[in-house]
């Protein structure tokens, strides 16, 4: 490959994996995956060599942990507060089916509602339902902290591997 060729695919993928840090902020959007994904897609054209496998092995783990602390958190934070698990459920089904209609806030502005609408008509109570959507909402901003942490490391790792692979 050309080296002009070589430092423009570097930069191309490095600001994808810039563009999943920053959306890795943003509850729902799987910042982690597109980093993951454009790992993917380096790997597969500069090759991946034996710092590569274990390098993109680190990454897809980090990858999974973090798709999974981001429904951890969020539903840990709800069920925590009282949030039913019918409830819980039907936000998130709104939260990502609101992100497909009306992205990207769609879903941030779905799940909680549907939360709370759903804990209203649980309860008959919209003090307790508030509580319990604050709940949701500190978890997502638990989750997206720890999310961007995560991302970070990903860029980072995949810096080394760019660097000395």
């Amino acid at each position: 490959m050309p080296q002009w060729l070589n430092v423009s695919f570097h930069i191309f993928i490095l600001l994808v994996m810039l563009g999943g840090l920053i959306i890795s902020l943003v509850p729902i959007v799987p910042g982690v995956v597109i980093i993951w994904l454009a790992a993917l897609v380096y790997g597969l054209v500069a090759g991946f060599g034996t710092l590569g496998m274990w390098v993109f092995a680190f990454l897809t783990l980090l990858a999974i942990a973090g798709v999974l602390v981001d429904n951890v958190l969020m539903g840990a934070k709800a069920h925590e507060a009282g949030a039913s698990w019918l409830s819980m459920i039907a936000a998130l089904l709104a939260g990502v089916v609101g992100s497909f209609v009306f992205p990207p806030l769609g879903g941030i502005i779905a799940a909680p509602l549907v939360l709370y609408l759903f804990e209203v008509m649980r309860l008959k109570e919209s003090r307790e339902a508030w509580e319990i959507t604050k709940g949701l909402l500190t978890g997502w901003g638990l989750s997206s902290l720890a999310r961007f942490g995560i991302a970070l490391v990903m860029v980072c790792g995949w810096g080394i591997w760019a660097l000395w692979g």
